[in-house]
């Protein structure tokens, strides 16, 4: 199979990669051919790593890199299988792209986007011939993470999904299949991991080396949501944020934070920049929380509450089957359990009886409960 990758940013390279590990032929272009050259130093850098720790052998090191050609214009993708875009998440950049692309390739070429957040349908509505586009959403960092959401649009041929989904399978990955929501399947339903974290700390009941605690050691959260967003970029996070609130018809549950916003506009944007939430200077030392039993546990009582809400009213929507909704959680951003499941192991009384109480406190719509929740007490 050829496979053809718009843009060679991180995502971009790294999806190149898992193609290139998989067999296939990739072709990669990016518009700054700088960028180009930089990306495919640091894969070269990558794969000697692997070979260093014994992972992959120095042959297939060399068989990865040589499947990866570098281009310099679109016309290069003409006898491309799969076209997958990873450029910047926006809507009228995207379509232009998929409209010249679209010039280029056969009719049978299937195109797609790794967007993270934007209507699959939308971008696909301004195509000649839309049936044969399709979302297929890599998680960062693409080799390693093993999720991909595949989200067929309106106007995707129907059995394109399950095409893509094999050959993921083929390519090592996990896939799942998600209506095409806003923020499709993760994204969704991880905000209020954020969001939550967001509005305490902004309310000054904790601080967010507290909230970063009390999820790590009462939730086993490999990272707390502070932690999180210091490594995806503050203003990446809150991008996505922005576009699920917005396509949402601003639903307050969905809320970006204005905490957020100044992180975003003082360009403190985490690892990226050196400061975050958190110092990552040579010789900062990160602040010790001041642990706090009650508060700790008030915290993982609100956040895990708003996501388990988030995925139950997830489950009623269809936006995906059970398993998926789970894996998805799991596999994409490292879950400890599947929101689900965590919900009946906590028990849904209790669930539905810490939302009442916010909803009671804050008068806000954000702490509505699911329909279905209700009806899942136990």
């Amino acid at each position: 199979m050829v496979v053809g990758i718009i843009g060679s940013g991180t995502m971009g390279i790294g999806i190149a990669q898992v193609a290139a590990t998989s067999g296939c032929d990739v072709f990669l272009f990016d518009a700054n051919s700088a960028q180009t050259e930089k990306a495919l130093q640091n894969l070269q850098k990558t794969l000697d790593q692997l070979v260093g720790k014994q992972k992959i052998s120095l042959e297939k090191s060399r068989m990865i890199f040589s499947r990866i050609k570098c281009c310099t214009e679109l016309s290069d993708f003409i006898d491309c299988d799969l076209v997958i875009e990873a450029i910047i998440e926006n809507k009228e950049i995207k379509t232009k792209v998929f409209q010249n692309l679209e010039e280029i390739v056969s009719d049978q070429c299937i195109i797609s986007s790794n967007t993270s957040s934007i209507s699959i349908t939308s971008l696909s509505s301004e195509l000649k011939n839309p049936e044969r586009f399709i979302g297929i959403h890599f998680f960062n960092p693409a080799p390693l993470m093993p999720l991909v959401e595949i989200i067929p649009g309106l106007l995707t041929e129907k059995k394109l999904a399950r095409k893509i989904y094999s050959l993921m399978e083929s390519w090592g990955k996990i896939p799942v299949i998600a209506k095409d929501v806003p923020g499709f399947i993760v994204n969704r339903i991880a905000r209020p991991f954020y969001g939550e974290a967001l509005r305490i700390a902004e309310e000054n009941i904790a601080t967010p080396e507290q909230i970063d605690d009390a999820m790590r050691t009462l939730g086993n959260f490999r990272m707390g949501p502070f932690e999180l967003m210091d490594l995806i970029g503050i203003d990446v996070n809150f991008s996505v944020t922005k576009t699920v609130y917005t396509d949402y018809f601003y639903d307050p549950k969905y809320k970006p934070s204005l905490l957020q916003q100044r992180m975003a506009e003082a360009k403190l944007l985490g690892r990226k920049t050196g400061k975050g939430f958190y110092d990552y200077s040579e010789n900062a030392e990160k602040p010790a929380p001041e642990k706090d039993g009650e508060l700790y546990q008030t915290i993982f009582d609100r956040i895990i509450s708003m996501l388990i809400n988030e995925a139950v009213e997830a489950k009623r929507l269809g936006i995906a089957n059970d398993e998926d909704l789970e894996l998805a959680m799991q596999k994409g951003v490292n879950y400890p359990k599947g929101l689900l499941a965590w919900g009946f192991e906590i028990g849904y009384g209790k669930i539905s009886e810490t939302l009442q109480k916010l909803y009671e406190e804050y008068q806000e719509e954000r702490y509505r409960q699911s329909p279905l929740l209700r009806g899942m007490v136990n």
